[in-house]
């Protein structure tokens, strides 16, 4: 009878912990969703955006560069403030200060107000990401965390184009504010259920690295306020000149300043092993090309196909649900082969549909020229995104989590707007004859210019470069990619 109680309580033990997980993976996801949805339901949202609020080009480019540079430039201060202050409270007052913004841009009656709220929702943007990724780190170990970054993973991975389609979907349907509406609804039930199933981490002893805050904020700012102003106004302008000076000079300093901090916001000991340097460079360039494919796809489906907005939106669904189905085999597939092969086969697929794409024409029809190399773009996304999120935290002590998974979303941010920069201000520069122009302006002439392939052409170029990292790591077979049960027991550890 005890003996069967006992068993009755352990059964009932170990369901209630694993429902507890899945409260607690549930909400992590849906609040990285809802961040990951804003960075993308703009975009076609953009032109009913325009004609309400009666935005210039310059003003309409800024309702996505104020986000763009906070989330960017407050990463890290993020990363470390959820050490320092434990995850559970930085987490929450991250979607607070996130859901607040949302309404407000709903609210937006002008220019200004909308440009300020957007930066206010990219602080909260830059708190949650990187506590999100922790309180994964900290509630998983093993195969369970395998499955839950697996998750982390697919939720990145289909949050961009998923927001393409909800973007449309509200603007045509409702309205633009519609697509900022959902954050409240969704944020307020989040806070509910957070305090409840969230675990209080504990907070690390310490004191903020002021130093480092202030540098590898503004450094990191000023690096992608370069990139996003030459995009606009082009690469030679002194702004854009000032801005890379700054962030070399400040970034220089801020290195410096982790090197000799007893407690840095960064340790540079992260940079130490080459998995993980790998994994970061590797996101940067992937993330570089795949942020061009977005915008330009998207543009080109409206502008030189004729789609509504919707249409548009609903064009990126069979990316979007191939992208999930490659995601949810990813742990089948890393305990068999590891991370590092299906990490190749991602980038390699990725390369195939970017290649496809580069030869589009104004002639071309959406099934063969945009849907057949999208569903091998998203099977590349599917399995890359994992194990380079499982690679960029391999190895970090509890200590240095926060640090660690702060890092992996700097250089998401920074390879996206790098990437989108780049392209914008080669679209511009092939379209006009110029090396200026903005990403909303010369829309249509871009359109037009990378009807010829070029920009996806490029694209393809970075996605080699991307694949010269892992394809290196699997070359040399070192530890670092050991065999999967040893790959269980180190995760346990991290």
């Amino acid at each position: 009878m005890t003996a069967t109680s006992g068993a009755i309580r352990t059964t009932t033990l170990h369901s209630t912990t694993r429902l507890h997980k899945g409260a607690i993976l549930t909400i992590v996801l849906v609040s990285y969703f809802m961040i990951l949805l804003d960075n993308s339901v703009i975009f076609t949202a953009l032109p009913s955006l325009q004609a309400d609020l009666h935005l210039t080009g310059t003003e309409l480019a800024w309702v996505q560069d104020a986000y763009t540079l906070v989330f960017g430039g407050l990463l890290l201060l993020g990363a470390r403030a959820g050490d320092i202050l434990g995850r559970k409270p930085v987490f929450i007052f991250g979607l607070i200060v996130f859901a607040v913004a949302s309404l407000l841009i709903a609210l937006s009656p002008a220019a200004w107000w909308i440009i300020a709220t957007r930066a206010i929702q990219g602080i909260g943007a830059a708190i949650v990401a990187p506590s999100a990724l922790s309180l994964i780190t900290a509630t998983f170990e093993g195969e369970e965390r395998s499955r839950a970054v697996a998750w982390y993973s697919a939720t990145a991975g289909i949050g961009a184009s998923l927001g393409l389609v909800v973007g449309g979907a509200m603007a045509s349907w409702f309205s633009w504010r519609a697509g900022f509406f959902i954050n409240v609804p969704i944020g307020l039930a989040m806070l509910i259920l957070a305090p409840r199933f969230l675990p209080r981490t504990p907070a690390l002893p310490g004191r903020f690295d002021i130093v480092g805050a202030i540098t590898s904020t503004v450094g990191v700012g000023s690096l992608v306020f370069a990139i996003l102003y030459a995009a606009e106004f082009g690469w030679t302008t002194v702004p854009t000149l000032v801005g890379f000076a700054v962030a070399a000079v400040v970034l220089t300093l801020f290195i410096i300043a982790e090197a000799r901090a007893v407690q840095p916001i960064m340790p540079l000991r992260l940079f130490a092993s080459r998995l993980r340097t790998g994994a970061y460079l590797t996101r940067l360039l992937y993330l570089g090309a795949m942020i061009g494919f977005f915008f330009f796809t998207s543009q080109y489906l409206q502008e030189v196909l004729g789609f509504t907005p919707l249409q548009a939106g609903l064009a990126f669904l069979p990316m979007t649900f191939v992208n999930f189905a490659f995601a949810l085999a990813i742990p089948r597939l890393t305990a068999w082969l590891g991370n590092t092969l299906p990490l190749i086969a991602g980038v390699v697929l990725t390369l195939g549909g970017m290649f496809w794409l580069s030869h589009i024409t104004p002639s071309s029809d959406y099934l063969t020229g945009v849907a057949l190399p999208m569903l091998f773009i998203g099977a590349g996304q599917g399995l890359a995104f994992a194990p380079m999120t499982t690679f960029g935290i391999s190895g970090a002590t509890a200590a240095d989590a926060g640090a660690a998974s702060g890092v992996v979303n700097t250089f998401h941010q920074i390879g996206s707007s790098l990437g989108l920069g780049i392209l914008v201000a080669i679209a511009g520069a092939a379209a006009a004859g110029t090396t200026g122009g903005t990403a909303v302006t010369i829309t249509a002439e871009a359109t037009a210019a990378l009807t010829g392939g070029s920009l996806f052409l490029l694209a393809s170029l970075v996605i080699v470069l991307a694949l010269v990292v892992p394809a290196s790591i699997a070359r040399r077979r070192r530890p670092a990619d050991p065999a999967p049960v040893a790959v269980r027991k180190e995760n346990a550890h991290v």
